[in-house]
């Protein structure tokens, strides 16, 4: 007679429980928002590292190297400066032009240099991020932090022009901390928002410079910002007051100037600018982190 084996039923515990004592997930599942967080903080130094080699790879071989960081934002000042302040006469109405004009060249330059390199952060690492697994999160926080370095230079020329043109040293000048967190705050949460339109909408690249150069011309960069209130009225000049660039220029010029007419009084200056910081930081990181599963694909 044949032998036969009873197998006894399997009493442990089962894959999912065993995946998860090991820490493993399903691949491909979009991890949870906090768990998301987690990963991104574990890469931190990744993310620090990266943002160095992109600033030795975009300097390195000039010879000006690191120089260029504060030289690009005083040209762009200098040329600002002969073609409005002098030839078509927009420092009209402002008593100290020069450091009124390089504040908001300076400050809407942080912004422009983000969203113009947020634009190519998913398409522009297609091979790095097919390569590694990493969360993708990382590439535009790491051009926000290299833009954030770049920025902490150029407020150091741009002290130095402040004061060179007369303006005295406040308290107000300890706003300036505050004021950059905020827009650099809102800098992350656009360029992650920018980086994931820029990896669907290829052309997208070809109309940020259009759109930056109209976002500067209503953001009171090259003209004083009384020229808004002279010639808008009602809820044409609640939109435009309310634009995130003209506030945080406008928080910059408070701290660093005096007797400087602003867009509105500083408290709602202030609420506003803390405003857009969530609304950007906090949207912009949820709607990337959306599309996380689908970046390098197709």
């Amino acid at each position: 007679m044949a032998q036969t084996t009873v197998v006894e039923s399997y009493t442990g515990p089962t894959p999912k429980e065993l995946a998860r004592k090991h820490g493993l997930g399903a691949a491909g599942r979009l991890p949870s928002l906090p768990e998301y967080t987690r990963q991104i903080w574990s890469y931190r130094h990744f993310i620090w590292e990266f943002a160095s080699a992109k600033v030795s790879a975009a300097l390195g071989n000039t010879r000006l190297g690191m120089i260029w960081q504060v030289l690009t934002p005083l040209f762009n000042a200098g040329v600002y400066y002969v073609i409005f302040g002098v030839l078509l006469n927009t420092k009209h109405g402002v008593s100290n032009f020069i450091p009124y004009l390089c504040t908001g060249v300076f400050i809407f330059g942080y912004t422009q240099a983000v969203v113009q390199a947020s634009v190519q952060a998913i398409s522009g690492n297609l091979g790095l991020i097919r390569a590694l697994h990493f969360p993708r999160a990382s590439l535009p926080l790491s051009i926000t932090l290299v833009e954030a370095r770049n920025m902490i230079a150029s407020m150091t020329v741009l002290i130095c022009i402040v004061l060179f043109t007369g303006e005295p040293v406040t308290w107000e000048w300890l706003l300036l901390v505050p004021a950059l967190i905020l827009q650099t705050i809102f800098n992350a949460g656009f360029s992650m928002l920018v980086a994931r339109l820029g990896s669907k909408l290829h052309d997208l690249r070809q109309l940020i410079p259009f759109i930056m150069r109209v976002w500067m011309y209503g953001s009171a960069v090259l003209y004083p910002v009384t020229q808004f209130t002279e010639h808008l009225h009602g809820w044409k000049l609640a939109v435009v007051q309310a634009n995130p660039m003209l506030v945080f220029i406008e928080l910059m010029r408070h701290a660093l100037m005096e007797n400087v007419e602003l867009a509105g009084p500083p408290l709602r200056l202030w609420i506003q600018a803390i405003v857009w910081s969530l609304v950007a930081g906090i949207g912009g990181y949820a709607y990337f982190w959306r599309g996380e599963k689908g970046y390098g694909r197709g």
